[in-house]
């Protein structure tokens, strides 16, 4: 039987509340200080990816689980407004939804999120059915959910025996310990790696030294690893050559969800058979123009807009 989604998407899924940019040093002592813009969008690097790529044509289905309260509602509503098939998405009446805080300031950010159901999510959130009607499967936050990273090996591996490949974005991890062990299990049952330029050297350790060297060494554990390196743009190692693309220049308005939507290009691209160099250079140019708008969502591109914004040349190999 051929599968019926283009896309599974295993993860986070909470309500961003985005202030900022801040002027000056945030204070404590029960100061108020203004910021010129706030809004509360949809949040969540999985549920901000699974968005992006249903902008960009695919069929999505999304497999996690929020809170059955306003917050978990709104997400749930959010998700299949944009087009996301949410029926995998669990109401857990025990547990909260997740919330996060983002401070802006300049192209950085200061994030705060109260895990709630994070906790929570596991592989029995995700039915086999999914697994083996997708034909791709992307994990994201892997730090921040310790019942699914545990159970993630098993599911990925799953999906793959159906003939679905996968891909992974870890996100931060909070403990600052990169945990290398547990993470090779998931490594050795991921197709595509996608860290940003910061995550790629933690993952990759101490003597990655450059964002290029680290992805030459992730390299060394899956196939395929797509860098995002913000303003500098991006760069693909695929164990032999070093492929980069530069960045879109866009006035942002917050970077808040970027790198989920280059996450989007990237798997929509390589769906449609376009090679990483090719996958690169529109994932570049999605992360970019999603940075038009306050929040994750609000300005991730069609895949017409972004491929009128994709140039041949854009990206080459070294």
């Amino acid at each position: 039987m051929p599968p019926v989604y283009d896309l599974l998407v295993i993860g986070d899924a909470n309500p961003d509340v985005i202030l900022g940019p801040l002027t000056e040093p945030l204070a404590f002592g029960q100061r108020e200080q203004l910021t010129e813009t706030g809004s509360l969008v949809l949040g969540g690097s999985a549920a901000i990816m699974a968005c992006g790529a249903a902008r960009l044509g695919l069929k999505v289905a999304f497999a996690g689980r929020v809170g059955d309260d306003d917050a978990g509602r709104y997400v749930r509503d959010t998700l299949t407004a944009h087009g996301v098939d949410t029926r995998a998405l669990t109401l857990d009446a025990t547990r909260p939804t997740p919330l996060t805080v983002v401070l802006t300031r300049g192209d950085d950010r200061a994030v705060l999120t109260s895990p709630g159901t994070l906790t929570a999510t596991s592989g029995r959130d995700v039915p086999p059915d999914l697994l083996a009607a997708s034909r791709h499967v992307h994990a994201a936050s892997y730090f921040l959910q310790p019942r699914l990273a545990e159970d993630l090996p098993d599911l990925l591996r799953t999906a793959r025996s159906h003939g679905a490949t996968t891909s992974l974005d870890t996100q931060d991890d909070p403990s600052g310990t990169w945990d290398g062990g547990a993470l090779d299990a998931v490594l050795a049952e991921t197709d595509i790696l996608l860290p940003n330029a910061q995550e790629a050297l933690c993952l990759a350790g101490p003597h990655a030294g450059t964002p290029q060297r680290a992805a030459a060494l992730l390299a060394t554990r899956v196939p395929l690893v797509a860098v995002k390196n913000g303003a500098d743009g991006a760069l693909c190692h695929d164990g032999r050559t070093l492929m980069t693309a530069p960045g879109l220049t866009v006035t942002p308005k917050d970077t808040v969800g970027a790198g989920d939507s280059f996450d989007a290009g990237f798997i929509a691209a390589t769906l449609h058979r376009q090679p990483p160099h090719q996958a690169l250079r529109f994932a570049a140019v999605c992360g970019a123009l999603s940075t038009r708008a306050h929040g994750g969502t609000a300005a991730q591109p069609t895949w017409y807009e972004a491929l009128i914004h994709t140039t041949p040349t854009g990206a080459h190999a070294s």
